[in-house]
């Protein structure tokens, strides 16, 4: 327990203070899912005098929780035993600050909202209504988390972040206006950031410019921090997360997996693409727009260290990771009116287009195309499934074929086309396993192969073993 006091404990830090450095420490749920994990998360936070604003995620489980309660399928048996794991959640927190009744009247308030908004979505179900819903996991969060610096005698301002966070109203996955941010940002954030105190704020909500609530998708807190940070003129951005810093695969299928002190934000990008679960695919955008350094450590164990990802690195090694990414379609489009002809691909991909769906990968030969995309879910938890009237569409014109339950499994290195025998090596590796689609070519960082989800995980350990432990 930290003795409440105004003068704290200043804990070891890699970050050195300059009067103009300005760090934006981000916090995931697992960081701030419960007291004891808050406080680690308020120790690393005092420990750099560069922090001023802080940006965290719902408590652990929060997001899963009011997803269901937004789905519309909850009876008011069901509604009230979600409220009340809510409440315990919540409730064990404040417990840790003294069981102030103030802080138990404002999350009771948000309870009481939250009951009437999934009243309403058991009526009729709406994107709109379920980030309403879901941004209440941030709100809750961030308010005790401001509560518990205060409760240690470090001043703190808990902000709304939808004051700056400025989105269109693609409900569920909207798309930030960075130039308005930018513009709030420096009107309503940044006198703060100047004070005294510490900015408590929330990542991953957003309102659009009818004031109306918006998120950035599943993972988009990552995506606020740096999005604040270009915003802002941050000098570093440091994601906090439940692993010290970023490692060659994920450590819970390969426990050799090694932790990588340093990545270029082309890496980072591409393991993130690639289903890296440390870093959301577009948090780097902002980053590298601004040429801001990304940390990326533990909010537990914080004095291990962690990775660092900035333009350029010192190693340069071949293969660098492995990643995975669940959840895959194949979709193999096949005409004999594709030999000689032009315009095929303009015309299949602006079916693509109409229906808002990104295309993944892409394979070609003389009479057909295969695509893969990504059949993972948006904010509201359901199933990005491929529409059937795309589907139609393109049947207009061509033969389809459709194939779920797959994963791809991406190597990840440097200028790998440029070096003899590289592909063979990581092709060797997986020899015993049927592939059903290989992409490589378009970019020298990577090297991707679409197998059977059953065979993946094994793919993986395989691959990570002969390409980066042998």
């Amino acid at each position: 327990m930290i003795e409440k006091s105004g003068s704290n404990r200043i804990l070891k830090s890699s970050f050195n203070f300059k009067m103009k450095e300005l760090d934006i420490a981000k916090f995931g749920g697992t960081s701030v899912g419960n007291f004891k994990a808050m406080l680690s998360s308020y120790k690393v936070s005092i420990s750099n005098k560069a922090t001023k604003l802080v940006v965290i995620s719902a408590c652990s489980g929060v997001t899963n929780i009011l997803v269901e309660l937004a789905s519309g399928a909850c009876n008011s048996v069901k509604v009230d035993e979600l409220i009340s794991k809510l409440r315990d959640i919540h409730y064990e927190i404040i417990a840790g600050l003294g069981g102030e009744q103030e802080l138990k009247d404002h999350i009771e308030e948000h309870l009481i909202e939250i009951r009437k908004l999934a009243q309403e979505a058991s009526m009729e179900r709406s994107d709109d209504l379920t980030d309403r819903i879901v941004s209440h996991g941030e709100l809750m969060s961030s308010y005790l988390f401001a509560a518990l610096f205060n409760h240690f005698g470090t001043k703190a301002i808990w902000f709304d972040i939808r004051r700056v966070m400025r989105t269109d109203s693609a409900f569920g996955c909207a798309v930030p206006l960075v130039e308005v941010i930018g513009s709030l940002c420096k009107e309503h954030l940044q006198p703060l950031l100047e004070g005294d105190a510490i900015v408590i704020s929330q990542g991953f909500i957003a309102s659009n410019s009818e004031g109306q609530t918006t998120t950035l998708g599943r993972g988009g807190s990552d995506y606020s921090a740096a999005l604040l940070g270009e915003a802002c003129n941050a000098t570093s951005i440091s994601i906090w997360t439940d692993v010290p810093g970023v490692y060659t695969t994920d450590p819970r299928i390969v426990p050799h997996a090694k932790a990588i002190p340093e990545l270029t934000y082309l890496e980072a990008a591409e393991m993130a693409t690639f289903g890296a679960k440390i870093l959301h695919p577009s948090t780097l955008v902002p980053a590298v727009r601004r040429d801001i350094p990304v940390y990326v450590g533990s909010s537990r164990e914080p004095e291990k260290g962690g990775t660092w990802v900035r333009t350029k690195t010192e190693s340069h090694p071949a293969f660098r990771a492995v990643a995975l990414r669940k959840n895959q379609s194949l979709i193999v489009l096949s005409s004999p009116k594709m030999v000689g002809a032009s315009g095929f691909l303009a015309k299949v991909f602006e079916v693509f287009a109409q229906y808002k769906r990104s295309v993944d990968l892409v394979s070609t030969s003389e009479v057909s195309i295969a695509i893969t995309l990504d059949a993972g879910t948006n904010t509201s938890g359901i199933n990005q499934a491929i529409p059937d009237q795309m589907l139609a569409d393109l049947r207009c014109f061509c033969h389809v074929k459709v194939e779920s339950g797959l994963s791809l499994v991406a190597v990840i290195g440097n200028q790998m086309s440029d070096i003899p025998g590289l592909t063979t090596e990581a092709l060797s590796a997986i020899r015993d396993y049927s592939v059903k689609m290989i992409c490589y070519g378009a970019s020298s960082h990577n090297l991707c192969f679409l197998l059977k989800a059953e065979d993946a995980p094994d793919a993986l350990v395989k691959i990570h073993k002969h390409l980066l432990e042998d």
